[in-house]
């Protein structure tokens, strides 16, 4: 028996383009800063995760747009 593992990834993208991505997995959803080779955590919720990376942007940022791929 196998067993099968589904993966979905969101792309944010800010005023300049992209600046992070999320990746869920059986894990969570972890957050990953553009140009950054470590992600920054594994958050139980999709909105956490939003917010984890949203925090990671120069203060005064808008929220980046995020894009399901």
């Amino acid at each position: 028996m196998s067993e099968t593992v589904t993966k979905r990834l969101w792309v944010a993208y800010g005023p300049v383009g992209v600046v992070g991505k999320i990746q869920q997995d059986a894990e969570g959803y972890s957050v990953h800063m553009a140009g950054k080779g470590e992600r920054l955590g594994v958050y139980p919720s999709m909105e956490i995760a939003k917010n984890a990376l949203h925090s990671h942007l120069k203060p005064g940022s808008d929220r980046p747009e995020f894009r399901e791929h």
